[in-house]
């Protein structure tokens, strides 16, 4: 019983005290999604930067409004795919995307062959 509060607790305030310490209590995700998550950080950073206030939704989408409107991406092509239609965020974040399509991976990687 003192677990379920201490951690709905930890919920609420994101900091406990116990006996005179700081506890601090944060979201326990898998390495993949760390990594999903840190993929995000550049493009994350440029956006608040610009005061556009993004934010990585669970478990690791990037949001944000543009013109009133809540835009979610799964990934980085989707993103890039949005950007097409908005010139002004294709200004923002030049430069920050690289997406590697499957079609010129496989070219690269097949150009990188030794025979």
């Amino acid at each position: 019983k003192g677990k379920e509060r201490i951690l709905k607790a930890g919920k609420d305030k994101r900091s406990l005290a116990y006996k005179g310490g700081h506890i601090r209590l944060g979201a326990d995700l898998s390495t993949e999604t760390r990594q999903a998550r840190r993929e995000w950080q550049e493009i994350f950073n440029v956006l608040n930067g610009k005061n556009i206030q993004p934010r990585i939704l669970y478990p690791a989408r990037l949001s944000f409004r543009i013109k009133g409107e809540i835009k979610n991406f799964l990934d980085k092509q989707k993103l890039k795919e949005f950007m097409t239609t908005k010139p002004a965020l294709q200004q923002i974040l030049r430069g920050t995307l690289r997406v590697e399509n499957k079609t010129n991976k496989q070219t690269k990687d097949q150009s990188n062959k030794v025979y």
